[in-house]
Formats: C-alpha cells, sequence, structure tokens
C-alpha cells in the first residue's frame, strides 16, 4: 500500500476534528462573554484550557488504545462479551478527539490574538 493514501485519509480523519474544534472556540468564546460575565481576554483563555482538556483526553485514550487494545480484543473474546471494541476504531475515536482540542486550542490563541 502507497504511502500518500494513507496519510490522506489520516489527514482527514484529524482534519474533520480539528475544523470542528475551530468553530466551536468562538462560539465558545462569545458565549463565554455574552453569558458567563468573563472577560474576552479571560474567556479565550478558557476555551484553551478547554481545548487543551480534550486534546490531552485525545491523546491519552489514543496512546492507550494502541498499548493495550489488543489485550483487550483478546480478553472481549475470551469473555464472549460481543461489545464490538475495537483497537482501530478506538484509535479513530481518539484521533478525532485529539484533533477538536488542537483544533479548539489553535483557533483560542487566534481569538485571543485578535482580541487583545
Amino acid at each position: 500500500m502507497s504511502l500518500a493514501p494513507v496519510v490522506r485519509e489520516r489527514g482527514r480523519l484529524v482534519a474533520g476534528g480539528v475544523a470542528v474544534g475551530a468553530v466551536t472556540s468562538p462560539v465558545l468564546v462569545a458565549g463565554l462573554v455574552a453569558v458567563g460575565g468573563f472577560g474576552p481576554l479571560a474567556a479565550a483563555e478558557a476555551a484553551f484550557a478547554f481545548g487543551g482538556l480534550w486534546f490531552g483526553l485525545g491523546l491519552l485514550g489514543w496512546a492507550g488504545s494502541v498499548a493495550s487494545g489488543r489485550a483487550i480484543e483478546a480478553a472481549q473474546e475470551h469473555l464472549d462479551t460481543g461489545t464490538g471494541w475495537t483497537e482501530r476504531r478506538s484509535r479513530r475515536a481518539m484521533a478525532r478527539v485529539g484533533g477538536f482540542g488542537g483544533g479548539t486550542m489553535v483557533s483560542a490563541a487566534a481569538v485571543g490574538t485578535i482580541l487583545v
């Protein structure tokens, strides 16, 4: 298998999460200013922290899937649980979550820079 299609597929996977995060951040900042009573810079900092939380969760979940995914699949097969959890789908989900967090962080930094 050529490397280009793999990179393109995985890039689209993460880019979708980044796009959603990039749109979410300005909305979150506006909501915190309008409803939460935050100042614009404080709202951008809170949005950045929110994105950092999701980025960290995605990174930790992805690493956990890689480290113990086969063992979890083997245990499910042995116990006949039939949950349908797979290492591959877990890694894909965590890549999306991490992309969302990264997009939120970058967008919050851009919004904070514009507001200053």
